[in-house]
């Protein structure tokens, strides 16, 4: 009777048959968990950026149209870019040139982030560290926010402005990572 080769008393097949499951359970494991720890993860496409008003009314911010991504990483960062549907050109064609009211209009237009994040899923928060943002008052700042995820669409709303308008931010995922 042969006995099949071994490596340190156990014999080989054994061996390599555990090792095949135990890659098979931690491929599967990871594949399974990572969605449900956390649904942020994946490319967004923006498709609301409205306001409340303080008298209640919701009516779009950035245009009826709205352009922008977000996207988040499995590691916890994040980007995201809003832009108005209609935006004003520089008549100079030069970025270096323009007006007051083109730098205002650019800048009005626009609200653009990047940094770290994470999400309390039980508890429906997210927790964004913002490391640069067009608004230069948001830079190396954390904010909480409240968010509702149904099936694809992702929404949150930001903290009132002066104004007391309130905006909302709304998502679709195009893709995950």
């Amino acid at each position: 009777m042969q006995r099949s080769r071994s490596w340190y008393g156990v014999p080989l097949i054994a061996r390599i048959v555990s090792l095949l499951a135990a890659v098979a359970f931690a491929i599967s494991s990871a594949h399974a968990q990572a969605p449900a720890a956390n649904p942020f993860v994946g490319t967004w496409k923006l498709i609301a950026a409205d306001k409340i008003s303080p008298d209640g009314t919701r009516v779009v911010d950035y245009g009826a149209e709205p352009h922008g991504m977000a996207i988040f990483t499995a590691d916890g960062h994040y980007m995201l870019e809003i832009f108005r549907d209609v935006r004003t050109k520089f008549v100079s064609k030069d970025r270096e040139k323009g007006t007051f009211e083109e730098y205002k209009e650019a800048q009005l237009s626009s609200s653009c982030s990047f940094g770290t994040y994470s999400v309390d899923t039980a508890a429906g928060k997210v927790t964004i560290h913002v490391d640069r943002s067009t608004y230069p008052n948001n830079d190396d700042t954390t904010v909480v926010r409240d968010y509702e995820l149904k099936g694809e669409t992702l929404s949150w709303r930001v903290s009132p402005r002066p104004d007391g308008s309130i905006p909302i931010t709304v998502l679709r995922r195009i893709a995950v990572q």
